[in-house]
C-alpha cells in the first residue's frame, strides 16, 4: 500500500508538475510539499481537499483507503439499476421518462406497483 506522500508525489511526477508549480496551485511552500512528499509531515483537511481537487481523486485514494483514484459513483446496491440504465434496448426509454407528462409517469408508476404486487416482478 502506498503511503500519502508517495502517491501525492505520484500524481504531481504523472501530471509532469515541479514541486514549486505544484506548491503554489495548493498553496503552500516548496519546503511544506516536500516533507508531505517525504512523510515527514501531513497535509491538513483543507490542503488535503485542494490537492484532491486538483488531481481530481478522492481523499480516500490519498490517504490509501481506496486503490481507486476516483470516487466510486456507483453504490454496490446500484448496480442492477446501472445494468439497466446501460441496456441499449431500455436507453432509449429511460431518456425519454424526464419528458414524459405527470399525468403519464403516474399512470407508469401505478402499473408498476400493480404488477410488483402480483409478483410479477
Amino acid at each position: 500500500m502506498s503511503s500519502l506522500g508517495m502517491r501525492i508525489k505520484k500524481l504531481r511526477e504523472q501530471n509532469n508538475i515541479s514541486q514549486k508549480d505544484f506548491a503554489k496551485k495548493i498553496d503552500v511552500s516548496n519546503v511544506v510539499l516536500s516533507r508531505y512528499e517525504s512523510d515527514e509531515r501531513k497535509p491538513d483537511y483543507d490542503t488535503l481537499e485542494k490537492i484532491a481537487d486538483y488531481y481530481d481523486v478522492s481523499i480516500d485514494y490519498l490517504l490509501g483507503r481506496s486503490e481507486s483514484p476516483t470516487p466510486s459513483l456507483i453504490d454496490k446496491d446500484d448496480e442492477e439499476f446501472q445494468a439497466f440504465a446501460n441496456d441499449p434496448s431500455l436507453q432509449k426509454w429511460y431518456k425519454e421518462l424526464p419528458k414524459s407528462k405527470e399525468e403519464d409517469l403516474r399512470k407508469l408508476r401505478k402499473m408498476w406497483e400493480i404488477l410488483k404486487d402480483n409478483g410479477e416482478l
